[in-house]
């Protein structure tokens, strides 16, 4: 199963609905990935890239709205991504996202 492409993802925290665009590529036969906040234009890299079987595990480091350290575990099917994200000892937070299709097409 291929994770690679561009994916709209919103992230339901208690601060509300946060939204961000996810571009997945593998390079040098690695899988890596970037993650641009929409509501403030904070882009930062995902590290911890792993995908066993349908499981899509990162981490990252965010510094807008507040610094936090974010664990992403997520199951990616087909054009769709459902799963969690945890801040430290915070509750977690549901993460859903979709494929963003290609400009012109379908994903």
């Amino acid at each position: 199963m291929s994770v690679e492409g561009t994916w709209d993802l919103v992230v339901d925290t208690p601060l509300g609905k946060q939204r961000a665009v996810l571009e997945l590529s593998t390079r040098d036969g690695e899988l890596r990935g970037t993650a641009r906040d929409l509501k403030h234009g904070e882009e930062v890299e995902l590290v911890d890239l792993v995908v066993d079987g349908d499981r899509l595990t990162w981490t990252q480091s965010i510094t807008k709205p507040m610094r936090l350290n974010l664990a992403f575990d997520v199951t990616v099917g087909g054009d769709e991504m459902t799963g969690h994200s945890k801040a430290g000892r915070l509750p977690r937070s549901k993460v859903s996202g979709h494929r963003a299709a290609p400009e012109g097409g379908r994903p």
